[in-house]
């Protein structure tokens, strides 16, 4: 991976698609030619040309159904082309499964893991593949460790071969993947969405081990709909849209706006811009909550705080800090160990989920797949969780399946869910589209709160825009919004204030327009910077009191 100003390789060489280029001026491990894959009713390739130079990290760009993961499952094996041709290493190949990729020297590594938590890392690393010992009697693990070691030596892997999955962080577990791959002798590394569960800081850690691989002549192809990445750490990008190769180009010689533009095919606004908020009365408070997890250990400790209408509330912080026990305590997932919840000035605090729900507390939950939905359920099924029992979609405890397969359908229209089909189950979306589909199901029950923690995590750029729109919408309307996110442009630039939360408490509230990014940085890491040492974590509560001019309340 080349810096800024020095790549050399097929990005600047290919030029954009059907520039005419065969790509025999360069050493190319990957060239994708005329590949067309069509599913019942939809194209979702339509004679794509993609080519990777060897050695060199590559990102497939594109919005959330563009066809990027399909493209990828064809170079992988999971599907066969009904058109085209994949060359890896200069040979033609005909892959009828994922183990004949791995035959060839093509690695994947999903979105979601493909681990055994219960099982150590080396456990994982070997699965499937174990050397063994003693005529085929028993496993060889002294070998298996000892190769493990090797390749964490060789890549600058900090890995504990013995540690169970369980054990490690996200970022690490990524790392185990990557491990996976490269036992298995992978020369070509696909990464679909590779940033999508990472914190800011082991996505800097995973371009470094992505720039280490290609310095031993390893290959990656990345799969992404996030601009900065494409533009940060790969040598040559090719955007999809509509299942189409678009063109390619050298990120050097792109802008962040052109990229956004050929991927959504208009004019994208890359910046949010907000107009100052007309709070009313507080929606939330808490004051004093406290929450242990399952070791007893309490990770909230304290925390007091007020969202009011028409006001974001934002909450910053490295994963991990309490921020997601302190939303399961508002939501109702688990009951706080002390202190109280009010909504709307009625004590909740032993409320369950569903008389959450009916109050208006809407809530996009962290992890889409274990909370948000039910994934062998349709989305017509999906798209009335919560809300089975009451009114409209609920008359004398029937449900009225019109009426929720209407629902349904408008959101995803609205929402730009793809593919737009009511009947598909939701495991055969991709993780953006279900994640678009439960920010609209949440912003659609009409709600009096919203707690939206990551809201556009795996959303490509032109969604987030849209949700972006919606949530300052909300906001006019006089939703409160209880606001958390990793991605710090996001959070600082919808919060109409920031609450940065360490070890389980707020060391900091305050106005995001007055913290300069290494402040935020330094707060995140728990250092409060000199000039700020004054500040109260208290004010977290002091929100500007309504006045009578309007129902929302005047200016903050």
């Amino acid at each position: 991976m080349s810096g800024p100003g020095t790549r050399t390789g097929a990005a600047a060489e290919t030029g954009a698609a059907g520039s005419g280029d065969t790509g025999d001026a360069v050493d190319l491990a990957v060239h994708l030619d005329g590949i067309t894959k069509r599913f019942p009713g939809v194209v979702a390739n339509d004679d794509v040309d993609l080519r990777v130079e060897r050695g060199t990290v590559h990102a497939l760009l594109g919005e959330n159904g563009a066809g990027k993961t399909t493209l990828m499952n064809v170079l992988y094996g999971l599907y066969e082309p009904n058109e085209g041709r994949v060359v890896v290493n200069g040979d033609e190949r005909a892959f009828d499964s994922p183990r004949d990729a791995i035959d060839a020297g093509v690695g994947m590594i999903h979105q979601h893991f493909m681990l055994v938590d219960t099982m150590t890392v080396a456990e994982n690393i070997a699965l499937g593949n174990e050397p063994t010992k003693w005529g085929g009697l028993a496993v060889d693990r002294e070998r298996i460790n000892r190769e493990i070691r090797d390749l964490c030596d060789r890549y600058g892997f900090d890995v504990d071969p013995q540690a169970t999955v369980e054990e490690i962080s996200v970022g690490v577990q990524q790392r185990v993947e990557i491990l996976k791959a490269l036992y298995r002798g992978a020369d070509i590394l696909i990464l679909d969405e590779p940033t999508a569960v990472l914190t800011p800081q082991e996505v800097e850690g995973l371009y470094d081990v992505l720039e280490e691989l290609t310095n031993q002549g390893k290959t990656i192809i990345f799969i992404t709909h996030k601009l900065g990445e494409a533009t940060h750490a790969a040598d040559g990008i090719t955007i999809l849209r509509d299942g189409e190769s678009v063109s390619t180009v050298d990120p050097d010689r792109t802008t962040r706006e052109e990229l956004a533009e050929h991927m959504v095919g208009r004019e994208v606004l890359l910046e949010t811009e907000t107009d100052p908020a007309e709070t009313g009365t507080a929606i939330l408070s808490a004051s004093d909550l406290a929450v242990e997890d399952a070791r007893g250990v309490e990770v909230v400790s304290g925390i007091d705080l007020e969202v009011r209408a028409g006001e974001i509330l934002g909450i910053a912080g490295v994963d991990g800090n309490g921020q997601a026990e302190l939303i399961e305590a508002i939501t109702g997932i688990r009951t706080p160990d002390r202190g109280e919840i009010a909504f709307v000035d009625e004590d909740i605090t032993e409320w369950t989920r569903r008389e959450r729900i009916d109050a208006g507390m809407a809530y996009i939950p962290e992890d889409r797949q274990e909370r948000g939905l039910v994934m062998p359920f349709d989305l017509v099924e999906n798209g009335v969780l919560g809300s089975q029992r009451s009114p409209p979609f609920a008359r004398s405890g029937r449900i009225d399946w019109d009426g929720v397969r209407g629902h349904s359908e408008e959101i995803i229209d609205t929402y730009d869910v793809r593919p737009p089909d009511a009947d598909a189950d939701a495991e055969s979306l991709s993780g953006g589209n279900q994640q678009k589909f439960i920010v609209g199901r949440e912003f659609e029950r009409d709600p009096r709160l919203v707690v939206a923690t990551h809201p556009t995590r795996g959303v490509d750029i032109g969604s987030t825009e849209f949700i972006h729109e919606r949530l300052l919408e909300l906001r006019k309307e006089g939703v409160a919004t209880l606001l958390v996110s990793s991605n710090l442009d996001e959070v600082r630039s919808l919060s109409d204030r920031l609450a940065v939360i360490y070890e389980g408490s707020f060391i900091d509230v305050t106005d995001p327009d007055d913290l300069t990014e290494e402040e935020l940085g330094l707060l995140m890491a728990g250092e409060r910077p000199a000039d700020r040492s004054d500040s109260s974590p208290d004010a977290v509560t002091d929100a500007p009191e309504p006045t009578a001019d309007s129902e929302l309340g005047g200016e903050r």
